[in-house]
């Protein structure tokens, strides 16, 4: 996989009895796209949660999970998507969940849960979604994450104005569109 294509410096990971696959979505812009495979309970669900925090802190707040090859998730694997959905929420992102088999679909149903998140039977389906999503927000909003670009420094913009990168110290002016320049 090239570099450009990579989500968080990592392609896939392995955690406990869950494999994550990460991917860069360029059609959808800060969209990644991430393949579980396994299952999501007590025990893995910190991993998971840390895992896809490097993600959304890495600049991506539009979210694909690809739930085809998930064959068990719990209360507490559902609790770390409601955490994701409220940090994706305030930076103008979402998630959809894709390829859910019935068993998972109804643990989501019985909790509650289906109503606060975006479903679609494919991963094609939830690109499409997310494309005609962005272009009818294309005026950017704050609150935003983005990268310096002299530093490549991870930072967060809160409103428009000018400040200064904490690491490289060069001035960065914010517009109220959330476009980012030089200062």
């Amino acid at each position: 996989m090239t570099e450009e294509n990579r989500v968080a410096g990592q392609t896939e990971v392995r955690i406990d009895s869950l494999d994550l696959g990460l991917k860069k979505v360029d059609k959808v812009p800060g969209c990644a796209l991430v393949s579980l495979k396994g299952y999501i309970d007590t025990y893995n669900t910190h991993h998971f949660l840390r895992r896809i925090n490097e993600v959304i802190r890495s600049g991506f707040s539009r979210l694909i999970f690809d739930f085809s090859g998930i064959t068990y998730i719990s209360s507490a694997g559902i609790g770390a998507f409601t955490q994701f959905l409220k940090q994706v929420k305030p930076l103008g992102g979402d998630i959809v969940l894709t390829g859910m088999v019935s068993r998972v679909s109804e643990v989501f149903q019985l909790l509650g849960f289906a109503d606060f998140f975006r479903t679609r039977s494919s991963v094609e389906e939830a690109i499409e979604d997310l494309k005609r999503q962005s272009s009818s927000t294309a005026e950017r909003s704050l609150p935003r994450l983005f990268r310096c670009p002299i530093c490549g420094k991870s930072l967060r913009a809160s409103k428009a104005g000018r400040f200064r990168c904490p690491d490289c110290k060069t001035i960065l002016c914010i517009r109220d569109n959330a476009e980012v320049s030089l200062g």
